[in-house]
């Protein structure tokens, strides 16, 4: 079987910090000139690249002295602002040599969070595509703070493969692939070459963490191929010093672990409910309201909800968590989490009598929530 990069017109490509930075040694200009050399070929062959690079955090700490990732996010945004001059030049000036645009664009999970910013981002990347440009993504590491950064550039990735619509997300690590077991510690581990994304199994055999110089496992690299693949998106998992690898990819060469998109495509909105991060807060659901939803395609009520937790505001995004605790659905909710305490339980033609008025029937409604 051909790879699923193969037919793949549009694709974003996620390089990982060991790759662009030698193991942490500052940036390895010849690793970015190959992808460069690889990326202007896609082009050439009428492919469009989005490329999501690691290595600024990385890049400012060699340019700094400092041996070991810092915890604190004052240092990690000192050491973003430092090195992303150094990343960013380098790409241009690899990108150039093949006539090339590159562009430069930072995001922070505000940036996709709110619905206004999320379609400018995703128009202004579009436009750049078509004009032929290569989009650079990276984390804004600068301004990010715990509550907004994405965590690691896999999950960026693949948010960038929804944004974008991509059809396939390339994830390139310095690993061959997902193993069955970690391939460092027990050499009976095999290689998953083919599988669907989102299988639970998978979860379970990516556990572990990355290297000291970057945050990214192979857990979230299976994760980020479930998130892309609500989009339809495919993903390949594979190592990025294979030779030649994306343009053997492109050619339908099998490289690395496969991932294939089986779930239909969610439309733009739903898709963005799904990929919002900043859940607010969660609703326990009772029996009748889980069938309600994944079943008969309806609205969830308040009578179907008996337990809450977190704090939000209308409008706010919140988890739908069936009576095991497993997340459902997300939506926006219409009543803020003191309304939603007071009207649980309660038919929606009580609502008025609780609360003094009401705004909905739905705590939810069906247009405003996404089954995961």
């Amino acid at each position: 079987m051909a790879s699923i990069v193969a037919n793949a017109r549009r694709l974003v490509v996620k390089v990982g910090s060991s790759l662009v930075t030698n193991r942490g040694q500052g940036l390895d200009r010849a690793a970015l000139t190959r992808w460069a050399e690889q990326i202007a070929q896609l082009r050439h062959l009428g492919r469009q690249v989005v490329v999501v690079s690691s290595g600024a955090v990385a890049e400012g700490m060699q340019r700094l002295g400092w041996k070991r990732r810092p915890h604190a996010v004052h240092e990690l945004q000192a050491a973003a602002a430092v090195g992303q001059m150094g990343l960013i030049e380098v790409y241009e000036s690899c990108f150039r040599k093949h006539d090339l645009l590159t562009s430069q664009v930072l995001l922070t999970h505000e940036d996709l969070a709110d619905r206004k910013r999320y379609l400018n981002a995703r128009t202004t990347l579009r436009t750049l595509l078509e004009l032929g440009a290569i989009p650079i993504i990276n984390e804004n590491d600068t301004v990010a703070t715990d509550e907004i950064r994405f965590g690691d550039n896999d999950t960026l990735a693949a948010l960038v493969t929804n944004l974008v619509e991509a059809d396939a997300l390339v994830i390139l690590t310095d690993q061959a692939g997902l193993y069955t077991r970690d391939p460092r510690r027990d050499p009976a581990a095999t290689l998953v070459t083919e599988a669907k994304a989102g299988d639970p199994e998978l979860e379970r055999m990516a556990g572990g963490t990355g290297s000291h110089i970057g945050l990214g496992g192979m857990l979230t690299k299976v994760l980020a191929a479930k998130r892309a693949a609500r989009s339809g998106a495919h993903t390949v998992i594979a190592s990025g010093r294979e030779p030649e690898v994306l343009l053997r990819l492109a050619r339908g060469e099998r490289i690395g672990t496969h991932l294939t998109a089986e779930s239909a495509t969610f439309a733009a909105r739903k898709q963005w409910l799904a990929d919002h991060l900043q859940v607010r807060g969660s609703l326990k659901l009772d029996a009748g309201a889980v069938k309600a939803l994944t079943v008969d395609g309806k609205s969830l009520l308040p009578v179907g909800v008996y337990e809450l937790a977190g704090e939000f505001e209308r409008g706010e995004l919140v988890s739908c968590l069936d009576e095991a605790g497993k997340e459902i659905a997300r939506g926006l909710v219409n009543y803020g989490a003191a309304d939603t305490r007071r009207i649980l339980r309660t038919p929606s033609g009580e609502i008025e009598a609780k609360l003094g008025y009401v705004d909905e029937p739905e705590l939810i409604h069906r247009d405003n929530l996404v089954l995961l």
